[in-house]
């Protein structure tokens, strides 16, 4: 059967990280769903805090005396809680406490949470900010009202001690807290593969997620070639949100934000991307307009698969934009093992029999090869 295949997955060729614990599952399916292949490298995991006496006693203390705000910061929190309460048998007892509590989501995810256990959110932040949390509440007096702050793994970003400063009796529920990776070896290949090429995407959907996970690309001394490939488009590193992109540029690292804060938004965000008319770079050539991804490229709508040193090949005749490429340089973007003369001629040859022409990768005698990239009209 022959390699080229009309391209009816719109992340045909593309392999993505999904740097992520928290419904890392969901987010792959969806992309799975178009062509992708996934990889789940997530940078930190979650730590459940359900058997916790604290959280337990601070529980027991809520329902005996009922708080006027639950502040909710995030959605799997929130449902950590409500599944804590269950499993010791509380929960009847807090649905009850809580029916004339005022909720305050810190976003669409925690909104969500709150509606899923049967409440009714009260006002929800845009911008999914603690900060912006606490300008609202700080709104109204707070002097004597009693505050229930739901918070995420990375800590209270400063809101306990605001509210507390403003005469609210506050009472912090940590749910869940940030654990090391799972496996550390997965994250550094993750990064490894990033760097180098064979990876199309990094999703993130957690602030202290993507910190963690540029920490070991730093170890790895890999963050200069991932801006390299972010900023030209190669590779993508997409956040779920602004606060999960802060690390991101603050390492001065292109960014793509999904509208909506979602992870369905972001599944969106990435088929946009690479999909037809998305964002991803292409270029004219003489068999079509082309662009690249790890497993081969997409040329003239279709998808062609490639072996790593083809892709390889193809990506540096790529990024040289129609320039001429010695077959020196071109060695350098081939697997280690292949780096030679004859090495170069075969991988030319196989990219030539797997687009089916010869134009597209010219020979120029004695210099070496480049793409035939055609002028725009």
């Amino acid at each position: 059967m022959s390699s080229r295949s009309l391209l009816d997955a719109a992340l045909a060729g593309c392999t993505i990280v999904v740097a992520a614990d928290r419904r890392a599952g969901d987010l792959a399916s969806a992309l799975e769903r178009r062509g992708a292949q996934v990889c789940r490298a997530p940078a930190l995991s979650i730590v459940p805090n359900a058997d916790d006496d604290e959280l337990t006693r601070r529980t027991r203390e809520l329902i005996v005396r009922p708080p006027d705000v639950v502040v909710v910061t995030t959605g799997v929190g929130f449902r950590g809680w409500i599944d804590a309460a269950h499993e010791h048998g509380l929960a009847e007892a807090l649905t009850d406490a809580l029916s004339a509590t005022q909720f305050i989501a810190r976003g669409p995810k925690a909104h969500g949470a709150i509606q899923q256990a049967g409440f009714v959110a009260d006002w929800v932040a845009e911008s999914e900010t603690a900060a912006e949390v606490g300008e609202y509440l700080l709104s109204s007096s707070l002097s004597g009202r009693r505050v229930a702050v739901q918070h995420h793994g990375a800590g209270s970003d400063g809101l306990d001690e605001l509210l507390a400063g403003a005469g609210a009796d506050v009472v912090s529920l940590t749910v869940y807290r940030w654990g090391p990776p799972s496996d550390p070896h997965l994250v550094e290949r993750s990064v490894a593969h990033a760097a180098g090429g064979e990876v199309d995407a990094v999703l993130f959907t957690s602030a202290p997620g993507a910190a963690e996970w540029l920490r070991a690309a730093s170890r790895l001394d890999s963050l200069d070639s991932i801006r390299e490939r972010a900023e030209s488009g190669r590779l993508l590193l997409a956040a779920v949100g602004p606060i999960t992109a802060v690390p991101l540029r603050e390492h001065r690292l292109r960014t793509t934000i999904a509208e909506r804060g979602r992870l369905g938004s972001l599944a969106r965000c990435v088929i946009g991307y690479f999909g037809k008319g998305g964002a991803a770079p292409a270029l004219p050539t003489s068999a079509g307009a082309m662009s690249i991804r790890s497993g081969g490229a997409v040329v003239d709508g279709e998808f062609i698969a490639l072996s790593r040193a083809g892709a390889n090949l193809l990506g540096a005749l790529f990024d040289a934009g129609g320039r001429v490429l010695s077959r020196e340089e071109i060695a350098e973007a081939l697997p280690r093992t292949g780096r030679n003369a004859h090495a170069v001629e075969m991988a030319v040859a196989r990219v030539r029999e797997a687009l089916g022409t010869v134009d597209v990768v010219k020979t120029v005698v004695k210099r070496g090869y480049r793409l035939a990239v055609e002028e725009i009209a």
